[in-house]
């Protein structure tokens, strides 16, 4: 049909219409969707490469968590890349804002927080955990998917990989625990492909494995991808 017809113009008006009503029955307006979705805009090119890496994840069951321990990988926080700073502070200096830093040491700042939404201050001391370093392919479901065959100091590596790692709202980490894709996903649906693209990539980069819920729930997330002109985080 011509797109310049009267006859083209006007099913569009409740098209819009029928759009929005399914996404406030949703509970979330479709404007603050789309909003949302685009401020996590990723380009083509991520997509594409993050399908990619996908498809090539071995699929399999996991293996029995026998032996797990967080101590299994590593000292916490080591200073890994030897810049005399641990990790979590390195992390919390790469992704707060308006940071105050004694020496290594982040005092203060601000989080915009990936897996809410919202703006969460920081401040060293009995209120810190309100702040805190997520490891986004949690390390039980990395021993669960390959890692329990690393030599300890690749676990260590794993553990400490800026790659894997996300200075996050304390309680939505909380919740998360060990979950992998198919049984938790950000609350902030925006950040969502983002979030299945940082799996995709960590389990690819250290060879590890999803299972088939994993695996769809990935790949559902990066259907989902609004693409845009900025690179995703």
């Amino acid at each position: 049909m011509d797109e310049t017809s009267p006859a083209w113009r006007r099913p569009v008006p409740w098209l819009v219409a029928l759009l929005v009503c399914v996404a406030v029955g949703a509970g979330v307006p479709a404007w603050s969707q789309a909003r949302v979705a685009a401020r996590y805009a990723v380009t083509a090119d991520d997509l594409a490469a993050g399908r990619a890496a996908l498809d090539r994840l071995p699929v399999r069951g996991p293996a029995p968590t026998t032996g797990y321990a967080r101590e299994r990988f590593g000292q916490a926080w080591a200073d890994v890349d030897r810049n005399g700073c641990d990790t979590r502070n390195d992390v919390l200096r790469r992704d707060l804002a308006v940071t105050v830093v004694d020496g290594c040491v982040v005092l203060r700042g601000t989080l915009d927080d990936p897996y809410t939404g919202v703006p969460i201050p920081f401040a060293r001391g009995p209120d810190s955990a309100a702040v805190q370093i997520d490891h986004v392919v949690a390390l039980s479901d990395a021993w669960q998917t390959g890692a329990q065959a690393w030599t300890p100091a690749r676990r260590e590596a794993f553990a400490n990989d800026p790659a894997n790692l996300l200075a996050v709202d304390g309680p939505a980490n909380q919740e998360k625990g060990a979950a992998d894709a198919a049984t938790w996903l950000p609350p902030n649906r925006g950040y969502r492909c983002v979030y299945a693209l940082r799996q995709v990539r960590v389990k690819a980069a250290y060879g590890l494995w999803v299972t088939a819920p994993e695996h769809d729930a990935l790949d559902r997330e990066l259907g989902r991808c609004v693409v845009g002109t900025v690179r995703s985080p």
